[in-house]
């Protein structure tokens, strides 16, 4: 029954991360009161470390690759900055949009950010253009690893707590 509601916890998770909802850190906080709640779980304190070590890891992927992205493509450290505050302020502002607000936000708030910290660089148009099409991608990127590691994160917690 408990592993049934970590279960869904779990999915749950996975599937907000996508919507900027902080999924990994849910799946480590669930594997900590599964340990602490469940007599005889599979769970280790060994693996809820890990668990928590991975949402780290997943927390500073998923910031820093808009700003390596933006870089990469030819952006200042300026743009980089832009990236990250524009992609955090985007990801708020779009929350009232229900479902996929705070995705797109997102990913419009990393390409406005870097684009105008870019042009206060003294960068034309079409080089702040793309720049910020960097940013944008690495944002992407981002999300899409935060996920994959959401999996492995699910996956292994399951696994403990079924053995």
């Amino acid at each position: 029954m408990y592993a049934l509601a970590l279960l869904a916890v779990v999915i749950l998770s996975i599937i907000s991360i996508p919507f900027g909802f902080p999924g990994t850190w849910i799946i480590a906080a669930a594997a900590t009161v599964y340990k602490v709640s469940v007599a005889d779980s599979g769970i280790g304190w060994f693996t809820v470390g890990v668990m928590f070590a991975l949402s780290i890891v997943s927390a500073i992927i998923e910031m820093s690759l808009s700003a390596r992205y933006a870089k990469k493509y030819g952006g200042s450290r300026r743009a980089g900055w832009g990236a990250i505050i524009g992609g955090m302020a985007g990801a708020i502002l779009g929350v009232p949009i229900p479902v996929i607000g705070s995705v797109i936000g997102a990913f419009v708030g990393a390409f406005v950010g870097a684009f105008a910290f870019e042009m206060t660089a003294g960068t034309d148009t079409a080089g702040s253009t793309k720049v910020a099409t960097g940013a944008m991608i690495g944002r992407i990127v981002g999300a899409a690893m935060n996920v994959a590691i959401g999996l492995a994160m699910g996956v292994w917690v399951m696994f403990a707590a079924l053995t």
